[in-house]
């Protein structure tokens, strides 16, 4: 049966990787990833997990390794943060393009310059259009579920691409939290072996990521595209399921709140639980506020976002990430495009705050939805505002 433990969140993430029965994990160690990493090497060093443990020099090579891995046939995980998901950046590209199945658990963290081993999104944000289905996990529960649903959706027949889980470094990585470990039993019924149709084999060889030339590479990127984009509905069914299965349900998007909401905050990852704290508050004071959480980042779940903001005239969207020289915060330009052609829109206004793991308390969100509206109304003459920053 399952097991409600006070544990680390990174422990927890390693034990649903022992539970999916991963057979490699590549990984080079980085702050704030590293508990995760060490604790799979202890239970492959001690047999608690029928795995290969790949001590790689860089996340350059983890992330080539785990490419050759899943090409085989092999469930494969990997982790990293910050500047060694940088690093591994250029090999992103290749097992999203080629349909290889694999999980990532992206321990976000700050970019450097200056060094920074604190959480923010900007890690996140610079992987963005690599291909990967990408989730994000609000807390140490929603980890542990995340991850191991992620391998069901990684290898179905109607996804084939890798999936990131992301958790913010620190305010999740390294905090103990009451989480309920599943049983190997249910974690059995839920998640099938990897059968993987393409794996590579001497008997039948095959090239995989060959050469594509000008006259067909167009066509590869589209298909690539429609393939990801439609792979929204499947992760949606699989989600389902754990929660029929486990009475832990997840969506896309979510929403605390907001139905008839006129103004909505936005925010994704673990801050979003203290923004609930704000949107309590206030409508206890009878302002309709309300909370959307992304949960789906890629594909991005447009329609899922358009129907819970449908009662919204004001959006006030926090990212964790700036764009530099850019209109406003990342996640803040997506849900701009998202409502740009609908005939009725909401007024989005986008904040920037919580970079370098500087803290957002619940009297900050209060702060910045009640600026929000009112820049909303008046307009401003920046193009976004930065919370909290000394100047």
């Amino acid at each position: 049966m399952a097991k409600k433990v006070g544990t680390e969140v990174s422990f927890a993430a390693a034990e649903a990787i022992k539970l999916a029965n991963a057979d490699v994990i590549a990984a080079y160690p980085i702050t704030p990833q590293t508990h995760i990493v060490e604790k799979l090497s202890e239970y492959v060093a001690d047999g608690d997990l029928d795995a290969e443990y790949i001590c790689v020099e860089s996340e350059h090579s983890a992330m080539s390794a785990c490419c050759g891995s899943s090409a085989t046939g092999a469930r494969t995980f990997t982790a990293t943060a910050g500047q060694g998901l940088e690093l591994m950046h250029e090999v992103l590209t290749i097992p999203a393009s080629s349909r290889l199945p694999m999980v990532a658990a992206i321990c976000n963290r700050a970019l450097s310059g200056p060094l920074s081993v604190w959480g923010d999104h900007s890690d996140m944000m610079g992987v963005r259009d690599t291909g990967w289905v990408q989730i994000v996990a609000e807390n140490g529960q929603e980890v542990h579920d995340l991850l191991i649903s992620a391998f069901k959706i990684a290898e179905h027949k109607d996804v084939m691409f890798p999936v990131m889980v992301h958790m913010d470094g620190f305010h999740l990585t390294h905090v103990i939290e009451s989480i309920i470990i599943m049983d190997q039993e249910e974690v059995d019924k839920f998640l099938p072996p990897f059968n993987y149709d393409h794996k590579l084999d001497p008997d039948s060889p095959v090239s995989v990521g060959t050469y594509g030339p000008p006259h067909i590479y167009p066509e590869i990127k589209k298909a690539q595209e429609v393939a990801l984009t439609n792979s929204k509905e499947t992760i949606k069914k699989i989600w389902k399921e754990w929660g029929d299965m486990f009475g832990r349900h997840y969506n896309p998007v979510e929403t605390y709140k907001s139905d008839d909401a006129e103004t909505i905050l936005v925010t994704m990852g673990s801050f979003s639980e203290t923004a609930t704290l704000a949107i309590d508050k206030m409508r206890a004071e009878g302002k309709k506020v309300g909370l959307i959480r992304l949960r789906l980042w890629r594909p991005f779940p447009f329609a899922e976002l358009r129907d819970a903001a449908k009662s919204a005239d004001n959006m006030v969207v926090l990212d964790r990430a700036i764009s530099y020289g850019g209109p406003a915060g990342p996640l803040c330009s997506e849900i701009r495009s998202a409502f740009y052609q609908m005939k009725k829109r909401p007024q989005v206004v986008s904040f920037i705050g919580g970079l370098g793991g500087r803290d957002i308390a619940p009297e900050e969100f209060e702060e910045m939805i009640t600026k929000g509206v009112e820049i909303a109304k008046n307009g401003s003459e920046n193009e976004y505002e930065m919370l909290g920053v000394r100047e």
